[in-house]
């Protein structure tokens, strides 16, 4: 069987792949089944490995300064994916006369912010003249290809997990995506449902992007996306990507996941360092770990791990946080970057051996 060879692309964060608002450029950097991911331009880190700003690990992603020196370097680029998930979705002007640079080396751009380029009169008439397509990800479906719930979500006989946070930007579609390929090197088949556009970015098949979807068709996306690769994979077991947090008050998520999707099962996403929500003192102060818990179990649903983002702590923090954790809670604490997730896989085999 041959492999369909990925198009080349290059990720734009230009002074920001450092900052949380390029998780997107980080999730890509990590892995993507839809791209080759061959530079990052971003002036204020050029001449680094994008991996070792991210995180410290070397991944043989250079970082460029500008356009012309990567095309200069690598020659044939395809795309040139937009990085950032910026709050409220907007793109950052400066990006524009890059963008244009983009256009006229006949590299083709790839967004999932909610400033459309398609709605930027440089962009498009740019696009039209060197015949390069702008591909908007976040653009709303049409009415007719919109899905409402129906409730044969409950004909799904796999286990349904769903992997949500206590706040936002905390790794759950990372999580989601290292407890997939565990789950695959166990000979499980675990699928992932996407609900980010970085989510679509990195390959994935099944899903919808949930804050681009129209409220009344929010659950029916869902189910739809769920339904559709039980049918089609026959899953051992299926993951939803969660998005922002139960109670962060910019955008309270998850109860559609629990409650329209069916999921009985949780992994918890959480960073004990982090106090406020956003980081925001006005927005409040996160909900202890064990008030999340059981709010989740009045949706009637079950925390089967807790996997921490281990921001601002250094590495014998996190230890000691996971042994409190594991001794408290009693469940599976998982360190996803620095220890990987295999801690939950004799639990997932327990529930798909319960399901039959």
């Amino acid at each position: 069987m041959t492999t369909a060879i990925k198009p080349t692309a290059i990720v734009l964060t230009d002074g920001m792949l450092h900052t949380l608002d390029a998780k997107t450029a980080h999730g890509l950097i990590r892995g993507t089944e839809r791209y080759n991911i061959v530079a990052v331009i971003d002036s204020v880190h050029a001449g680094k490995d994008a991996g070792e700003v991210m995180d410290g690990i070397h991944r043989n992603i250079p970082v460029v300064e500008d356009v012309e020196k990567a095309v200069a370097a690598i020659g044939d680029i395809k795309y040139c994916i937009i990085g950032l998930a910026t709050v409220g979705g907007k793109l950052p002007v400066h990006f524009i006369p890059i963008l244009e640079s983009c256009i006229r080396k006949g590299i083709s751009l790839v967004n999932g912010l909610h400033d459309f380029l398609i709605n930027i009169p440089s962009l498009q008439s740019l696009a039209t003249e060197y015949k390069v397509a702008l591909i908007d990800v976040r653009k709303p479906k049409e009415r007719k290809d919109l899905h409402f719930w129906t409730g044969e979500i409950f004909t799904v006989e796999a286990p349904i997990i769903a992997v949500i946070g206590t706040d936002c930007a905390l790794g759950k579609r990372t999580t989601c995506r290292l407890v997939k390929q565990a789950c695959a090197a166990e000979g499980i088949n675990a699928q992932m449902i996407y609900t980010g556009q970085t989510g679509w970015l990195q390959g994935g098949q099944y899903g919808f992007i949930f804050d681009s979807t129209l409220n009344d068709f929010i659950s029916g996306e869902l189910e739809n996306a769920i339904v559709s690769c039980s049918k089609e994979t026959r899953a051992d077991i299926i993951l939803l990507e969660g998005q922002s947090a139960l109670r962060n008050p910019s955008g309270p998520c998850g109860a559609e996941l629990l409650v329209s999707g069916n999921a009985k099962q949780v992994i918890l996403v959480h960073a004990p360092k982090r106090k406020y929500y956003d980081d925001i003192a006005a927005w409040g102060e996160i909900h202890s770990l064990v008030s999340e818990i059981e709010l989740i179990n009045l949706y009637g649903s079950t925390v089967i791990a807790v996997a921490i983002n281990t921001e601002h702590c250094t590495a014998e923090e996190a230890i000691a946080f996971q042994k409190v954790y594991e001794f408290e809670l009693e469940i599976p604490v998982l360190l996803p970057l620095q220890q990987g997730v295999d801690k939950i896989i004799p639990v997932i085999k327990s529930l798909i051996k319960n399901s039959k």
